[in-house]
């Protein structure tokens, strides 16, 4: 089995069905050192963000870490990722309950990072629906974030 550390939209367990990786576990889990940000440019919506992180000394990414089947089963969410064009998927320890747990992380492309993006209301509302996931004032933060007037 392998581990899959989700901080965007697939915190929706209703997208990852959707998308038809198979997993028997989630998790909350931390990023420590790294930040969540809507810096990565939304190719299909032209003037929206998608969810990245970055790294930042005392921050901390939350997110739900899933359990998956098997080790090849991550790269059923390479095409829905764009990888390696869009995002690379990388290997970083995520921090859980129960210790460290090394995990697939999807990290976007620099060359499409742009400041100044939000997410569109919708794609917000997949971060949301991780809530059981997330700590009361890390959901209350991604429920803050400004969306795009659409």
């Amino acid at each position: 089995m392998g581990w899959y550390f989700a901080y965007g939209s697939n915190m929706n367990p209703a997208r990852m069905a959707s998308r038809g990786l198979l997993f028997d576990l989630m998790l909350p889990g931390r990023l420590d050192g790294f930040a969540l940000c809507f810096n990565k440019r939304a190719v299909d919506r032209p003037g929206h963000a998608y969810a990245n992180i970055r790294q930042q000394p005392g921050a901390v990414v939350e997110g739900v870490l899933y359990r998956l089947h098997r080790l090849d089963e991550i790269e059923k969410m390479d095409p829905f990722e764009g990888t390696p064009i869009y995002y690379s998927r990388e290997r970083l320890t995520v921090q859980t309950a129960q210790g460290p747990q090394p995990a697939w992380v999807y990290i976007a492309n620099p060359a499409l990072w742009q400041e100044g993006l939000m997410p569109s209301r919708e794609y917000l509302d997949h971060l949301l629906a991780g809530k059981a996931h997330l700590s009361a004032a890390y959901w209350a933060a991604l429920a803050a974030v400004a969306t795009h007037p659409d």
